[in-house]
């Protein structure tokens, strides 16, 4: 079955290393994982077996611009695949639905935040499903370098859709996360495959430079062959925009790519550089995901990447044609602030966190909230506030009991007494009800559910699924919005002050860890031993070569990155100038609050109250955070 289907819809005559085990476990009926380096053929372990599988193969992706990528590809095949996302119109969303239930598809991705529309959950458990495909699968372990607390409910809808198997696929896990990936989704350690991560082709080299000498170098570098495709990958999206200038202006033909750029834009940019009308991307990691142009022949880091999984990642976009590519990283340990901000920005105050504990205590045995407005009420950022949701979770305080769209609101496509003619009395009735409910100005109507149950006891649940049932017949176009989360509270007898010691003790920890994982990249960095065996060792793999023969450690120039002078920090005078004006916005001395302010950490409370117009906002972001913060701790002692 196997060498037809490949042949036949793919027109390759042979597998890859490990493709062949993961397709065989897959249609002899078990789950399985795939560990294999970037560029080594992931998709195909799920593309192929989807042909075969009898349901819908569901695939969880973590980005637009891949799954439209993956799109392409499966249609050029004769593939019938499609995606649901924010970029389709709701007549476009409406046909992909309306496919799906129709057993027209064999391929459907989405992005695991999808599965938080109750619209969406409501209509894909009545679509029989087959197979879970969840891409990035390292996500779902806090143990991984990229952890995102939606990815931890996948097995709960795994169960709840009664999907029979899943594939987990990803290029960066290490032993711990492998472990965690198993345990969760209940994978045989037989079941899991993984492939050797050593590239033959990739050059890899660490050149020590201070950041003044980077634009030149990184000129001169381009110019040895300019019309070389190359990806520079940078941390910030103002390096991006910077660097790409500096880059054009040596007529380079370069662009800069970041998430603050408009998505057409990006498109745009991504096709430009696809087709060869673009010679060099400059990028934050937002850039990459998914590409697959096989002649990229550079890989620069012009920042210190954040992690030795996102190097790995981000270099194994070069040379998937297998011809030499060169991966050259430009470190020096002042970019090290930078990076070790994103991590303190996201632990949360104690106080936070115990307001947020409080809150919950107080509100009975139901919890309603938006995220945003929650993450302003507690002045914690929505990634560690979805985290500590669901650190409640498996402390048993609270579950998830649904969402929904606060508002939903609709216009007529059809006349509303045609639609109402297609219905038997009992139901047309009903509708009548909900319309009046909707009232209409100029073209949309916003749905009053309060207005509905308190008139005529009409029920919110089947209200939302029969204006659902209206957009998949094309009768109405139906928009929602406003995400609200209902969570039932399991126990409210908490000793809140001790729950919030324990929290703030767990992300404290993932605080450490995260550092750690920058002090393991700078000592990969400065490794006398050879780069790409010290690569493939960290994610377990053994047979890598002791010395490849193409990495500047083993060309002799092992990098030594000289110690960061230690820069004075103003005297207490000097940060209270700074910080009493944030200090008389906010209302608070926390000196965790003062430190992100002054190291140029946003946070929901500063964006209120618009603390990067203040003077002191980001004038230490070059000093340590550690530091800043005991000189901060001893400027605002704890008062009595």
């Amino acid at each position: 079955m196997i060498p037809s289907l490949l042949t036949r819809h793919f027109g390759f005559d042979r597998l890859r290393p490990g493709q062949e085990a993961v397709i065989s476990r897959l249609l002899a009926g078990k789950s399985a994982a795939a560990i294999f380096p970037t560029g080594a053929g992931k998709s195909l372990c799920y593309q192929l077996p989807a042909l075969a599988l009898p349901h819908l193969t569901l695939v969880i992706s973590p980005l637009i611009a891949l799954m439209h990528d993956q799109l392409a590809f499966l249609k050029s095949k004769g593939i019938a695949a499609a995606t649901l996302d924010s970029s389709l119109t709701p007549e476009e969303s409406r046909r992909v639905m309306q496919q799906a239930s129709d057993g027209q598809l064999k391929i459907l991705m989405i992005s695991v935040e999808r599965l938080k529309n109750e619209r969406f959950r409501r209509f894909i458990a009545g679509v029989p499903l087959s197979l879970l495909v969840v891409d990035e699968a390292h996500c779902i372990s806090e143990w991984g370098h990229n952890f995102r607390p939606d990815y931890l409910k996948l097995p709960s809808h795994r169960r709840e859709l009664a999907i029979p198997q899943v594939l987990l696929l990803t290029a960066t896990a290490t032993p711990a996360v492998m472990a965690d990936m198993q345990a969760k989704f209940g994978i045989d350690k037989e079941d899991l495959v993984v492939t050797g991560f050593y590239r033959a082709n990739l050059d890899l080299a660490v050149v020590p430079l201070a950041g003044s000498a980077r634009d030149t170098w990184l000129q001169k570098e381009m110019q040895r062959d300019p019309a070389a495709p190359t990806i520079v990958y940078v941390t910030l999206q103002h390096t991006a925009q910077q660097c790409a200038e500096h880059l054009q202006r040596a007529g380079i033909r370069a662009c800069a790519y970041h998430a603050g750029l408009d998505s057409t834009l990006r498109s745009q940019i991504q096709h430009d550089f696809m087709a060869g009308r673009l010679d060099c991307i400059v990028a934050t990691i937002a850039f990459g995901m998914g590409i697959d142009k096989a002649d990229i022949r550079r890989v620069i880091h012009y920042d210190l990447p954040k992690s030795i999984e996102n190097y790995s990642q981000e270099i194994g976009r070069a040379g998937r044609d297998g011809q030499p590519s060169r991966c050259l990283v430009l470190a020096s340990r002042a970019q090290l602030p930078v990076l070790e901000n994103f991590v303190y920005g996201d632990t949360p105050d104690k106080a936070a966190i115990l307001a947020l504990l409080e809150t919950v205590q107080q509100s009975g045995t139901e919890w309603e909230f938006g995220l945003l407005r929650l993450s302003n009420d507690t002045n914690i950022r929505q990634l560690p506030l979805k985290t500590l949701l669901v650190y409640l979770e498996m402390a048993g305080v609270i579950a998830p009991a649904y969402s929904y769209f606060a508002e939903y609101r609709f216009k007529f496509v059809l006349d509303k007494q045609e639609i109402l003619a297609r219905f038997n009395p009992d139901r047309r009735q009903f509708l009548e009800q909900l319309f009046a409910c909707a009232p209409q100005a100029r073209s949309w109507c916003t749905m009053d559910f309060d207005a509905l149950w308190q008139g005529y006891q009409g029920e919110r649940h089947r209200a939302a699924a029969a204006l659902d049932y209206l957009q998949q017949q094309g009768w109405i176009e139906l928009e929602s919005k406003q995400m609200t989360e209902v969570y039932r509270v399991l126990r409210q007898d908490l000793d809140v002050a001790a729950l919030a010691t324990q929290l703030h003790a767990l992300f404290e920890q993932k605080e450490q860890s995260e550092l750690a994982r920058l002090q393991a990249l700078l000592n990969f960095f400065t490794s006398s031993n050879c780069l790409s065996h010290e690569l493939a060792s960290y994610f377990a793999d053994k047979q890598a070569p002791s010395q490849c023969g193409h990495c500047s450690v083993c060309r002799g120039e092992v990098a030594i990155l000289p110690s960061l002078p230690a820069p004075a920090l103003p005297n207490e005078q000097g940060l209270r100038a700074w910080c009493d004006p944030l200090v008389a916005l906010c209302h608070s001395q926390e000196p965790r609050i003062l430190t992100r302010f002054l190291c140029g950490i946003a946070t929901p409370l500063t964006t209120r109250v618009k603390a990067k117009n203040l003077a002191g906002f980001g004038q230490l972001a070059a000093h340590p955070f550690a530091e800043v913060l005991a000189a901060v701790s001893r400027a605002y002692p704890p008062i009595p």
